[in-house]
């Protein structure tokens, strides 16, 4: 019986090959250049050859780097941001667009708000340097014709994380609001009948039927959003930040990048890069704990 089941489940088990190929290939094969965390790495004498063991040298050079807790508040503030909005937008515009009616409306604003998330950074990044352009972009010409001065919003420490979240928040809250929908659609319609029937406004049955029926998502892509929290986005700080604002917009990814490939430390590089690595396990682990706790989502 066991033999049967197995054949007939056969083809649907080869169909996991080419993913778990590829998670070997670029995730578990990569995991031994973990090794130049520990050593002070000569390339010359390449990844196995006869290099110099210094056990954490690489980690407490880079404890440190006079701007490394600079960039380990930066990546944590802005991380931290993204995600708080990145939360509560979606949540917010999904229960006001499932209060249309028209489904032709509702159906093209939804589209709308979904196409900035299959846009890739490099693209968004030439579109908003034009939009904010303090000469010319069509923000700052806003805020000129009310009589406000303009900002450079790109070049400007004090807007830079600002304008990496919002920015972030566009891009992205279109797939959340399909989700938070999604949610909306699960719940019995019943309900809102049976407030109807008792006086229930659109606000109380929004209140009282509309966001308790999300609960469960909502907690559940809260907590496992945590794991995130250190991944303040790189394809998006690349294509933005420039030197007058390394100071607010500088995070761990960037980081990694200028003082691996552009200083060539790659062993200090991959000290930096192991060391976010153990704390977003630890994040993940503690955040997969409690969606299991509050939402009971478990992957096994």
């Amino acid at each position: 019986m066991l033999k049967r089941k197995w054949r007939q489940e056969l083809p649907l088990h080869t169909m996991i090959l080419p993913g778990l190929a590829f998670i070997i290939a670029f995730s578990y094969i990569p995991m031994a250049g973990i090794v130049l965390a520990f050593q002070k790495f000569i390339p010359a004498k390449g990844l196995f050859g006869d290099q110099k063991w210094i056990g954490l040298d690489n980690f407490k050079y880079v404890m440190d780097l006079p701007g490394f807790y600079q960039v380990l508040w930066n990546t944590f503030y802005i991380s931290s941001l993204k995600l708080l909005f990145g939360l509560i937008v979606p949540i917010v515009f999904a229960i006001l667009l499932n209060e249309l009616r028209g489904k032709f409306l509702k159906r093209s604003i939804q589209t709308a708000i979904y196409l900035p998330h299959f846009l890739s950074w490099v693209i968004l990044g030439g579109i908003l340097v034009d939009m904010l352009s303090p000469s010319g972009g069509i923000v700052n010409s806003i805020l000129q014709s009310i009589g406000l001065e303009p900002i450079f919003f790109l070049g400007d420490n004090r807007w830079f994380p600002t304008t990496l979240v919002v920015s972030d928040v566009w891009k992205n809250f279109g797939y959340g609001t399909i989700v938070y929908l999604a949610a909306i659609m699960g719940i019995d319609p019943a309900q809102y009948e049976a407030a109807t029937i008792d006086g229930a406004n659109r606000w109380h049955k929004a209140w009282y039927i509309t966001i308790p029926g999300m609960r469960m998502v909502i907690v559940l892509l809260s907590v496992l959003s945590l794991g995130q929290l250190l991944n303040a986005g790189f394809d998006q700080v690349f294509n933005l930040y420039s030197l007058p604002v390394y100071k607010s917009g500088d995070i761990l990814d960037t980081f990694v990048y200028r003082i691996g490939l552009l200083d060539a430390q790659f062993g200090v590089a991959t000290a930096v890069g192991l060391f976010k690595s153990i704390i977003s396990l630890l994040l993940i682990s503690v955040s997969y704990f409690c969606a299991y706790r509050f939402a009971k989502y478990r992957i096994f």
